[in-house]
């Protein structure tokens, strides 16, 4: 009986050593793969494709965290708005791939919102007196809106930048 040899450190693994292990890793261990992902998309050492790649790996490890729950739709739509957002304004937009368009972004956010800006403007005006649940749907709004100061930027006028407008005003009443 040998000692078993230790895994290799995942922070040094290749592009396709990663995708291979979220390609077959289920539960809590996306998480690891996902920050480890998002970590390699941020190093400025990197070229810009690298990078790309990179992100879209942590984007992959982030959709496989999905449990058909409200908390994890939520969770996992807000970390991928933000990173989506982050390569947006680092490395560009790119109209060619929907996880780098701004539009994309910006029809992909409204649709995670289940509340519209007048009803959450309203429920936040007295929202220490809603009960818990009431307030945590709040929260999620807040949350999965916290990309729009920068995405605004990037849209074309029209309808869907206008919403974001609304929902960036909005956003600043939530608790």
């Amino acid at each position: 009986m040998g000692k078993e040899q230790p895994l290799p450190d995942p922070s040094t693994w290749t592009l396709e050593q990663m995708q291979s292990f979220i390609a077959s890793t289920s539960g809590k261990l996306l998480e690891t793969a996902r920050v480890l992902a998002q970590g390699h998309a941020y190093a400025r050492d990197r070229p810009g494709e690298d990078r790309r790649r990179w992100a879209k790996l942590s984007l992959l490890a982030n959709r496989g965290l999905l449990d058909g729950t409200e908390t994890s739709r939520v969770r996992v739509a807000q970390q991928e708005f933000m990173l989506r957002m982050w390569v947006i304004e680092q490395l560009g937009p790119d109209d060619t791939d929907p996880d780098w368009n701004p539009e994309a972004l910006a029809v992909d956010t409204l649709a995670a919102l289940t509340l519209t800006p007048a009803s959450a403007a309203a429920l936040a005006d007295g929202w220490r007196d809603l009960p818990v649940g009431d307030i945590l749907v709040l929260r999620w709004q807040k949350n999965l809106t916290a990309h729009l100061e920068w995405l605004v930027g990037h849209l074309a006028p029209g309808p869907v930048r206008e919403a974001l407008v609304t929902w960036a005003g909005t956003r600043r009443l939530l608790p």
